[in-house]
């Protein structure tokens, strides 16, 4: 697509709180990270996912690395992770020599299930990688199960699930540790950020160590010790305070955001309740998943129809898109990891996948003429 659509993917409004919050922390002059902003942010994060303690990092990405690098896992260990996923969750695995183990996904949500979880676990199985996708939450509580049964350490990649939750346990804070993504796309953004929730209290020291660089700066800062020094790996993951003071003034009406993209949602799938089954897979929501509206997502019934599709939605100025390209298929897929069993789901997913344009702002009207455009490819592909 060249130029703006007339009707984006996704816009990102920045409140006027947060704008003076950016004013606030460049008038204090102190713009390195840890300060009163990134406080600020974990203190919105902790009310969030109560139980789970924050780090604010640069990204989603940077958080999963700081996840996997406390977590101690190093080469030949495995971890299980849906192929139906963004390359970052793979990444953070392979980064420490670990191996990234594909399953397939759930037809109606998306999501890596129990069963293929336990499937795929060896003796060298040391942790699940769970991925919300598009906000809905993954059975929780078979994921709990399988991993206490077997004695492994559950993270949840939760980049898309801020504010969504799994029956009133919020997303991100039910795993060992999870991950959050303020990306431009997410539902409530600083452009680019993120954030590791640590809810397993014994990786609480080591994700202090890791996230200051590998030093114990913080037990400095707390007067804990004299001096402070290197104690492990670790990397520069956390923003500067300009990052966290815009993210503060959006988190703090992180309710609002996701209620205005739930209602879009809705209208989605009030618009095309008419659309036989036959023609579209309309997203499903599982009893206790409580999502957030990050991605309305439709499946057509093979690649041609939803190729044609995207051609009539662009040309029309709507900004709609597909999704992942399984990553048991990539290059980097079949160099780092391995597929546990035939993937049908996930492949089948990539052929067919459409993403509406959905955000905080978008008009009913605009969502009328996105499902009108659609349902005349339909009509004509029938």
């Amino acid at each position: 697509m060249t130029g703006v659509a007339a009707i984006p993917f996704c816009r990102q409004p920045v409140l006027e709180e947060a704008r003076l919050s950016v004013l606030e922390a460049l008038a204090a002059g102190a713009l390195a990270g840890n300060g009163q902003q990134t406080r600020g942010c974990h203190q919105l994060l902790a009310e969030l996912a109560p139980g789970a303690r924050p780090f604010l990092t640069n990204s989603c990405t940077a958080a999963l690395e700081m996840g996997v690098l406390i977590a101690g896992l190093s080469e030949g260990d495995e971890v299980i992770i849906p192929s139906w996923t963004f390359p970052s969750t793979a990444n953070a695995i392979a980064l420490r020599g670990a191996v990234p183990v594909f399953v397939d996904v759930d037809e109606a949500t998306l999501n890596m299930t129990p069963a293929a979880v336990e499937a795929a676990i060896t003796s060298r199985t040391r942790a699940v990688m769970c991925v919300h996708y598009a906000g809905v939450a993954c059975d929780m509580d078979g994921l709990r199960a399988v991993c206490q049964a077997f004695g492994l350490l559950l993270i949840e990649d939760a980049a898309q699930a801020v504010g969504s939750a799994w029956k009133g346990e919020p997303l991100g804070g039910i795993g060992d540790m999870g991950a959050y993504s303020f990306h431009g796309t997410k539902n409530i953004s600083c452009g680019e950020g993120g954030a590791l929730m640590v809810k397993n209290a014994k990786f609480i020291e080591a994700a202090e160590v890791a996230w200051e660089k590998g030093t114990n700066r913080l037990s400095f800062l707390r007067g804990e010790v004299s001096k402070y020094e290197w104690c492990a790996l670790g990397s520069s993951f956390l923003p500067s305070e300009m990052t966290a003071a815009l993210l503060a003034g959006q988190l703090r009406h992180a309710d609002i955001f996701n209620g205005q993209r739930r209602m879009a949602w809705d209208y989605y799938m009030q618009l095309l309740t008419h659309v036989s089954s036959d023609e579209l897979t309309l997203p499903f929501v599982p009893a206790g998943a409580e999502h957030n509206g990050h991605i309305f997502a439709v499946r057509t019934r093979s690649g041609a129809v939803r190729d044609d599709a995207m051609n009539r939605l662009v040309a029309a100025g709507i900004d709609a898109r597909t999704h992942y390209e399984p990553l048991h298929c990539a290059p980097a897929g079949l160099r780092y990891g391995r597929l546990a069993a035939a993937a049908p789901v996930t492949e089948a997913a990539a052929r067919t996948i459409i993403r509406l344009p959905i955000d905080s702002v978008i008009s009913r009207a605009e969502q009328e003429q996105v499902v009108d455009t659609l349902t005349q490819v339909l009509r004509m592909a029938a």
